[in-house]
């Protein structure tokens, strides 16, 4: 027996990191070199922009989030 009352350790939101669709991205970004990546969440509302997939899964991370690659 122990004292010690252990937790599951909190589960961290999925987030889905997939290649933007040029139409939806903002004007200013429409005609800059790309691919971007968005991050979205489970609803698929886009939480973030990034140059590249590595820095959108970068990005989720350092925010705490479990980052999932959508095709």
């Amino acid at each position: 027996m122990t004292d010690k009352i252990t937790t599951p350790p909190a589960r961290q939101a999925i987030v889905y990191v997939r290649e933007a669709q040029t139409e939806a991205l903002p004007d200013e970004l429409k005609t800059a070199p790309g691919p971007f990546f968005s991050v979205h969440d489970e609803a698929g509302r886009v939480l973030a922009l990034a140059p590249n997939r590595s820095v959108a899964f970068a990005l989720a991370r350092r925010n705490d989030l479990n980052p999932l690659s959508v095709h």
